[in-house]
């Protein structure tokens, strides 16, 4: 990372080496700006085993390999990252202090591009990473619902956003069942009418920790145990947006920071993107946002009259 400080402080310090971060440092960093990325090593993209619908990579690509490719093009251009936790941000007049892990960083706007948090059904750590490998534990029904084409599948979620889920997995497969998290199912009857209609069959829980048996994945209800060739935990999430509130950023009543359409925050020189804004929480997307964001970061710094060569 370029040295900052209050007297001679970076263009832009990116919080989070996602696919939106990274994306945001190759632009920046292409734009000739002082740039500095910042990671705490949490991206979840790293997480995912093989995408099969981002572009350009027929076959697939594991995350890593994403996350590994798109740092070796930004370190092209002089954009590397390092790995910290920023743990608090603060403003003071038209600067930026990030700190944390014995690290400050003083930049002259912030772009937040951290990310969320899946929040996971009750398994073991082991079997948890072990089933995502294996696809038989699965987060994102648009990025790989065309996989479990025709398998039976389990969600566990209740009330609307399992209800969604469970019924956008049904156009994949007609073997759907929506398991409560908690004792009952929270649906509305139109919701009930709605799952019974299309043959999802409704089971209430608890769930007891899930565990692997040869390649299903059973789920121990008070009904028994369930076997799945997939199980979607449709828990929600949790956004990290801490480092924006922390500054009065408006967000969301889940967290999620408003921007307008150019990835600015409420907050002037505060931008976000990718998954810890509002939005469609895919790959490319959160590329397009970084792409943007970085735009208009160099756009506004611009009319300050400070970034001619």
């Amino acid at each position: 990372m370029p040295c900052a400080s209050m007297d001679t402080p970076l263009d832009c310090l990116i919080i989070g080496a996602g696919p939106a971060g990274l994306t945001a440092a190759i632009y920046l960093s292409r734009f000739h700006l002082r740039t500095g990325l910042v990671d705490a090593g949490k991206s979840r993209a790293a997480l995912i085993p093989c995408t099969r619908n981002h572009p350009g990579y027929p076959g697939g690509i594991s995350g890593k390999d994403l996350l590994a490719r798109m740092r070796e093009q930004a370190a092209e251009f002089g954009a590397h990252v390092t790995d910290a936790l920023i743990e608090t941000l603060e403003r003071n007049d038209d600067t930026f202090i990030a700190r944390g892990e014995g690290l400050e960083v003083a930049a002259r706007t912030v772009l937040l591009a951290t990310g969320v948090v899946n929040k996971r059904p009750p398994i073991a750590p082991e079997v948890h990473d072990a089933a995502l490998a294996r696809g038989l534990l699965r987060y994102c029904p648009i990025c790989d619902g065309f996989e479990v084409t025709d398998k039976r599948v389990g969600v566990i979620g209740s009330g609307t956003h399992g209800f969604k889920e469970a019924l956008f997995l049904r156009m994949y497969t007609h073997s759907v069942t929506l398991i409560a998290p908690d004792a009952k199912h929270d649906l509305s009857e139109l919701e009930r009418e709605q799952v019974s209609r299309v043959g999802i069959r409704l089971i209430d829980g608890p769930c007891a920790p899930l565990r692997l048996a040869g390649e299903e994945m059973l789920v121990p209800t008070p009904a028994g145990d369930l076997a799945f060739d997939s199980v979607y935990p449709a828990l929600g999430s949790i956004i990290r947006s801490e480092l924006a509130l922390m500054l009065g950023a408006e967000a969301t009543d889940d967290g999620c920071l408003v921007v307008d359409d150019h990835q600015r925050t409420s907050i002037p020189g505060l931008y976000a993107a990718g998954d810890v804004v509002k939005g469609l929480d895919q790959i490319s997307h959160a590329m397009g946002e970084g792409g943007v964001a970085a735009t208009t970061i160099r756009n506004d710094l611009a009319e300050t009259g400070t970034l001619l060569r």
